[in-house]
């Protein structure tokens, strides 16, 4: 532990990524294939959120995973016998993208058994965190590399302690699909001290429409809290119940900040937004981005034409 620092500041190694959901939203896609698997462009969804992790200086990764979801450890595990096809014909570009999942970060899985929530899923990840902070990452929030949350939430952690969890502001009509937060202001215009938390209200309930989104750095004594944390909303143990009342005591676990994200946000949580992320990111290539930004204007124009 760094000299100075108290338990809750020790500085941030280890990232957890609940991937054990059933992915019914993509059914059929996903009866035999996990939804983090979907491929976002041409990488699956879990790999840009492994790279977000690792780019915020977490290369202990942590995945809770269930069944049906061996793909997502193949996916980054060596393939021999690909890669040696590929280096037999010389195919070098290829052969460095295979291997860059491998080469990543230093992977680990735990099975979650029963998927009885975001809050039990965390909790499964007790054995490897251990007593240290930790982050969580959700693959249905994808983060533009280009602006970092996950690096500003650890900052902000690191100097106040206690958890942070990301915030967006979102329209009204919309509180209802998010986990929201009542909030007071600091010093700081993107940091937001959080006094209470509610699992998807009703808009007319909502102390604001500052949503919850699926970043969070965690105090460990958020365990200690799961553990008698009962099923909540949906019959599920909710990481929202328990964060809401580390926000209404301080004295276990420390504060609880927010940090409002203004930038880019690329949501495969249902199907729409998920070929909107596609074509915004494809949009964006260097490589794809020219052709098929050609390709859509002349296909919105024809389509303009013929309504």
């Amino acid at each position: 532990m760094v000299a100075g620092m108290t338990q809750s500041h020790a500085r941030i190694s280890k990232a957890v990524i609940p991937a054990a959901g059933l992915g019914t939203r993509f059914l059929p896609a996903t009866k035999a294939t996990p939804k983090e698997m979907l491929p976002v462009v041409d990488k699956p969804a879990i790999q840009y959120v492994v790279e977000e992790a690792v780019s915020a200086g977490l290369d202990d990764v942590l995945m809770i995973t269930g069944r049906n979801k061996r793909p997502l450890e193949d996916h980054f595990d060596r393939n021999y016998e690909l890669e040696s096809a590929l280096e037999k014909k010389g195919d070098a570009e290829r052969l460095a993208k295979v291997q860059e999942s491998s080469d990543l970060a230093t992977l680990h899985y735990v099975r979650q058994g029963d998927p009885r929530g975001l809050g039990h899923a965390v909790l499964c990840a007790a054995p490897h965190v251990g007593r240290e902070p930790f982050a969580v990452l959700l693959g249905d929030d994808l983060i533009d590399p280009r602006d970092p949350l996950l690096k500003r939430m650890i900052d902000i952690q690191e100097q106040h302690g206690g958890s942070v969890i990301a915030l967006m502001e979102v329209a009204p009509e919309q509180v209802h699909l998010y986990g929201c937060a009542a909030v007071e202001a600091t010093a700081e215009g993107d940091v937001v001290k959080v006094t209470g938390l509610v699992e998807k209200p009703d808009p007319a309930d909502a102390p604001s429409n500052y949503a919850i989104i699926g970043r969070y750095v965690l105090d460990p004594h958020v365990f200690d809290i799961l553990r008698k944390t009962e099923p909540g909303r949906g019959g599920e143990i909710q990481l929202t119940d328990a964060l809401q009342q580390l926000a209404q005591d301080e004295k276990v676990g420390g504060p609880v900040h927010g940090v409002v994200f203004k930038g880019r946000r690329y949501d495969t949580g249902d199907r729409g937004d998920y070929l909107r992320a596609i074509v915004r990111l494809a949009c964006e290539r260097e490589d794809l981005g020219p052709e098929f930004r050609a390709w859509l204007r002349r296909y919105v124009a024809e389509e303009m034409q013929q309504s």
